[in-house]
């Protein structure tokens, strides 16, 4: 497994770490590494808790990328968007033990997870893109309008508005808020509760919960790469 994820198995939880320089950057090499944990992880029926570094979760695309030219970033986009996908539909549960800053990227992570853990801090999450320049793609917009309530999503999507831990609780970025020493054990502790979970109802459930989000999600894939990221 490439050193920008890796991967540790124990009693049937997989733990994915991302490290990826200083801010996490969600490069192609990272996420083609976070889909190899994954199909590792699917492999070994393991319930899922992905993390990153002290302080951070991730900053978002790698920026040499995402500035290299219009095309390298529709390509970016698009390869982070369909793991976003990915892992919407995951049979296994999903948990981020998010462990500081998520930005853009990093706060689509949360989008997709099934259970999210923050950590208390002064610490930004939410979604940039409008600040720095970008339109939102039409896969970010989806995602925020299925998990933000409907203020935050205006909030975050149309002005930028970044949350600390306690405000992205309550916009729907995240399930839970718990102290830094706490968060593995907390994430821990879901996992376990959701081993009791039965897989394949599990799995069955989930689909049919999202199945018209997937369906929104590949369309909006496909749209993203005809449009680009500015308009």
């Amino acid at each position: 497994m490439s050193e920008l994820v890796t991967y540790q198995l124990e009693d049937g939880i997989a733990t994915l770490t991302l490290n990826n320089g200083k801010v996490n950057a969600f490069s192609h090499a990272l996420i083609d590494a976070f889909n190899a944990a994954l199909d590792r992880a699917e492999a070994d029926k393991a319930i899922v808790i992905v993390t990153g570094q002290p302080g951070i979760l991730s900053g978002g695309y790698d920026l040499k990328v995402m500035t290299a030219g219009r095309q390298q970033a529709i390509d970016l986009v698009s390869a982070g968007s369909t793991l976003a996908r990915r892992m919407l539909a995951h049979p296994q549960p999903i948990i981020v033990a998010c462990s500081g800053h998520a930005v853009a990227k990093g706060a689509f992570v949360l989008l997709s997870a099934d259970y999210r853990i923050g950590v208390e801090g002064p610490f930004s999450i939410g979604l940039n893109e409008v600040q720095i320049g970008m339109t939102m793609h039409n896969v970010g917009i989806l995602l925020a309008q299925d998990r933000l309530t409907k203020p935050a999503f205006q909030r975050s999507v149309v002005c930028a508005e970044m949350c600390n831990p306690q405000q992205a609780l309550a916009a729907g970025f995240l399930d839970q808020v718990v102290a830094p020493e706490q968060l593995m054990a907390t994430a821990l502790e879901v996992a376990q509760r959701y081993k009791k979970l039965n897989p394949g109802a599990h799995a069955a459930t989930k689909r049919k919960v999202r199945q018209a989000l997937l369906d929104a999600l590949e369309a909006g894939i496909a749209a993203d790469r005809v449009t680009g990221l500015g308009n």
